[in-house]
């Protein structure tokens, strides 16, 4: 099997800064050869003479049809790598993408350039989404002149709510916490959370669990009642579109409720609840599950949709 690091990312946005910084550090200098696969040119460029240090072979790859299994299996075959990096060309829909069946994806990472995502999230949004969709680490650079990064963060966590998301300014990584920017008080003795205020206390719970634990907060919500839920538990959520049309995720948490054999699933129901940091077989792990105070029957909101677009 053959080992594959994937940098995607649109033009100028830092791929090949960050994989020539990669190929510098010690960690990298590793036994065999390294192919290097670019798919497209910027205005950086990769010294040979860092390349011949690090022992790898860079290969340009120009048409999207030359980047076709049997094309990569020729230049394994010339090159005889020990490991495979991908400088992926952003304009490419990665869901098409196809490796040599024994090429393994080890890690996949997509680059951001802060001051033009508003731009390519507007109007190349299901392009953008095929990229980050299973990448592991989303790194967005340039980010001195963005005020707003919490939206950004929460643009991206819709789409991929396991990536590690990382900002970075002229000095380096930003630290930055967003709890000003919530849309609710943590400190109300209730969290009312609106359809806004839902997706953002989801995606939120996801990353700072801590800011909730013992908090309690109310929505409305629709049941679902997985089969393999323990007995009392049940799924209160919201269907939301995380990218366009087709592209629809139920979002909710594991609820303790002991009247859950009187729900059933679609029901519309109003939530209170107290938030809870519990191990969950479904989790495989510790993650928030919610201890309801009351569960009333309600109608469905007037957008049933929530809307991260």
């Amino acid at each position: 099997m053959k080992s594959v690091y994937v940098i995607n990312g649109f033009l100028e946005s830092g791929k090949t800064e960050f994989i020539r910084y990669t190929l510098e550090q010690p960690y990298f200098r590793i036994k065999g050869r390294t192919l290097l696969l670019v798919c497209e040119e910027g205005e950086e460029e990769y010294d040979e003479k860092l390349l011949k240090k690090v022992h790898a072979d860079l290969v340009l790859i120009e048409e999207e049809a030359d980047f076709n299994a049997e094309h990569l299996m020729e230049l394994e075959k010339k090159y005889k790598p020990e490991r495979i990096i991908i400088e992926y060309n952003g304009m490419w829909n990665y869901k098409n993408i196809k490796l040599p069946f024994h090429w393994t994806i080890e890690q996949q990472i997509t680059m951001i350039d802060a001051s033009t995502f508003p731009m390519y999230f507007t109007n190349m949004k299901s392009l953008l989404a095929e990229m980050l969709r299973k990448s592991e680490m989303i790194i967005f650079n340039r980010c001195d002149d963005v005020e707003d990064l919490s939206s950004y963060k929460r643009n991206v966590k819709a789409i991929n709510q396991q990536a590690d998301i990382i900002f970075e300014d002229a000095e380096g990584e930003i630290n930055q916490i967003f709890e000003d920017d919530l849309p609710y008080s943590l400190e109300a003795p209730i969290i009312e959370l609106d359809n806004e205020g839902y997706g953002i206390w989801y995606l939120d719970s996801l990353d700072h669990l801590e800011r909730y634990i013992d908090k309690t907060v109310q929505f409305t919500a629709m049941v679902l009642k997985p089969r393999e839920f323990p007995k009392g538990y049940f799924v209160p959520g919201r269907m939301a579109m995380t990218c366009c049309a087709e592209d629809m995720a139920f979002l909710g948490f594991a609820c303790e409720y002991d009247r859950t054999d009187k729900l059933t699933d679609k029901q519309w129901v109003k939530v209170t609840a107290k938030v809870a940091k519990e191990y969950f077989a479904d989790y495989r792990g510790e993650g928030p599950v919610l201890k309801a105070v009351s569960v009333e029957q309600t109608r469905p909101p007037k957008e049933e949709i929530i809307s991260f677009m």
